[in-house]
C-alpha cells in the first residue's frame, strides 16, 4: 500500500529473494498493489508483475490471496492502514515511523497485539552486516564498558529553500519532521547496540519556515524533491528541520544525538560512534561497507583501523563474494524482508517489530516534551499504551 520509492524497493526485494536466498522456505508472490497515482499502478502491473492494482488501499487488505501487507504510504496514513490490516488478520510490515506521532505508534502497536499478528518495521540499517558486527563486539565485551555514544542522521534533502512544500514538511500529512523521519533510525540503532534510554534533554528547530507550494499537476514518484521558482506562492512548514538531544542509557552510558534535513554537506550521514573503556567503533551509511574500529593497546596509541565488509559477515555473501566488494542500500531491504517473511513462515517473532518502534516513540515523546519544557524528561510509557488488551 503506497508505491513510491520504498514501495518499489520492497517489491524489487520480493523478486530478488528468489534468486539470492537459496535456503529460503518460501517464494514471495506480488499479488495486489494500491496507489492513488495511475502511473504508479501501471508500473506495478507492467514492470513488477503485480496481479492486481487499485486506487483503493482496501482492495489490498480485502484480497483473500494476500497474506502479508506492506505499508509504504505517507506517515500520517500509517495508523489507519495498519489497524485495518491487523483487524483483517494480515501480517503487517510498516515503514518507519509506524505513524506520524508517538501516540499513533502506540496505537499501531496495540492493534497488532490485539489482533495477534506479526508486525515489522523498516529499521533497515539494523541489517547492515558491519552494524551487526559492531553489535557483536559490544555485546561480547570487546570494547569494554561503553561510556559514550554519538548518533546522528544528517541529510540534505530539505536543505534547498526552494524545495517544494511536500507532505514531508506538513505535520498533518507527515507527522513530526526529522524526529520521525531521521532521528528514529539513529535512536533505533542505539537501542540495538546499547539498550534502552531512560531520560533526555533536547531541542528542535525549523530553519526553513516557508517553501514553494507544489505544482498542482499530478504527483510523481519523486515529486517531494521538486523545486519551485522565485516568486512562486509559498506555504508554512509545520514540522521540525532539526532535532538534538543529550541522553542517559539504562546501562549508565551517556549519549548525544542530532538529526537535520536542512544541513549542508552530509548527503545521507546515518552514523554512530560508540566509545568504550577498551576500544571504540564507528559506522556511517555513506561508507556502508566500512567499519572504523579502535582497540586500545598498552600505550593507547594504536589508532583506528578500517574493517572492510565481506562474505565473512552474515548475508554479505548473498550479494557479492569475497572481501571489499560492496553491497548497497536496497540489499539491506532484501535482508530485512527475507528475515520478516521467514519469521512469518516459521511462525516466530520478528526481531524489529512495532514493539521496537514503540521504544523509539517513548524517546520521541520525551524529547518533544523537553523541547517545550527546556528541562530533562524521563522516558516513560505513553498513555495510548493502555489501549493494549491481553
Amino acid at each position: 500500500m503506497g508505491f513510491g520509492w520504498l514501495g518499489h524497493a520492497h517489491s524489487r526485494s520480493m523478486q530478488r529473494i528468489r534468486t539470492l536466498m537459496p535456503d529460503r522456505a518460501f517464494d514471495p508472490v506480488l499479488v495486489a498493489c494500491a496507489d492513488p497515482v495511475e502511473a504508479q499502478r501501471d508500473e506495478a502491473l507492467g514492470s513488477f508483475d503485480f496481479a492486481r492494482a487499485s486506487a483503493d488501499w482496501r482492495a489490498v487488505i480485502d484480497d483473500p490471496e494476500v497474506d502479508v501487507v506492506y505499508v509504504a504510504a505517507p506517515n500520517m496514513l500509517h495508523l489507519e492502514l495498519v489497524e485495518a490490516a491487523a483487524s483483517a488478520g494480515k501480517a503487517v510490515f510498516c515503514e518507519k515511523p509506524v505513524g506520524g506521532t508517538p501516540e499513533q505508534v502506540a496505537r499501531a502497536a496495540a492493534a497488532a497485539r490485539r489482533a495477534g499478528v506479526l508486525s515489522g518495521v523498516g529499521y533497515n540499517y539494523r541489517w547492515a552486516p558491519l552494524v551487526r558486527y559492531a553489535r557483536e563486539l559490544i555485546a561480547g565485551g570487546e570494547l569494554g564498558d561503553i561510556t559514550n555514544y554519538r548518533g546522528r542522521f544528517f541529510s540534505m534533502y530539505g536543505s534547498d529553500p526552494m524545495g517544494v512544500l511536500s507532505w514531508r514538511f506538513l505535520q498533518d500529512q507527515g507527522g513530526y519532521g526529522v524526529t520521525s523521519d531521521l532521528l528514529s533510525h539513529a535512536v533505533d540503532l542505539a537501542h540495538l547496540l546499547l539498550g534502552p534510554i531512560t531520560r533526555v534533554v533536547g531541542t528542535t528547530a525549523t530553519f526553513i519556515e516557508q517553501r514553494p507550494l507544489p505544482n498542482p499537476s499530478p504527483p510523481t514518484r519523486t515529486s517531494h524533491y521538486g523545486r519551485g521558482e522565485p516568486g512562486d506562492p509559498t506555504g508554512a512548514v509545520t514540522n521540525e528541520d532539526y532535532a538534538g538531544m543529550l541522553c542517559e542509557f539504562a546501562s549508565g552510558a551517556r549519549g548525544t544525538f542530532e538529526a537535520s534535513r536542512a544541513i549542508i554537506g552530509p548527503e545521507s550521514q546515518m552514523a554512530f560512534d560508540a566509545y568504550g573503556t577498551q576500544g571504540a567503533v564507528g559506522w556511517s551509511l555513506e561508507q556502508l561497507n566500512e567499519l572504523r574500529l579502535y582497540r586500545a593497546t598498552d600505550d593507547r596509541g594504536s589508532g583506528y583501523t578500517t574493517v572492510l565488509g565481506g562474505d565473512r559477515f552474515p548475508y554479505h555473501g548473498a550479494f557479492v563474494p569475497g572481501a571489499g566488494n560492496p553491497i548497497g542500500y536496497e540489499d539491506l531491504v532484501v535482508v530485512e524482508d527475507y528475515e520478516f517473511l521467514s519469521a512469518y513462515v516459521e511462525e516466530r517473532p520478528f526481531a524489529v517489530g512495532f514493539e521496537e518502534a514503540l521504544q523509539w516513540a517513548r524517546v520521541q515523546a520525551a524529547l518533544l516534551r523537553s523541547a517545550r519544557s527546556d528541562s530533562w524528561e524521563d522516558v516513560v510509557a505513553l498513555p495510548e499504551e493502555q489501549l493494549v488488551v491481553a
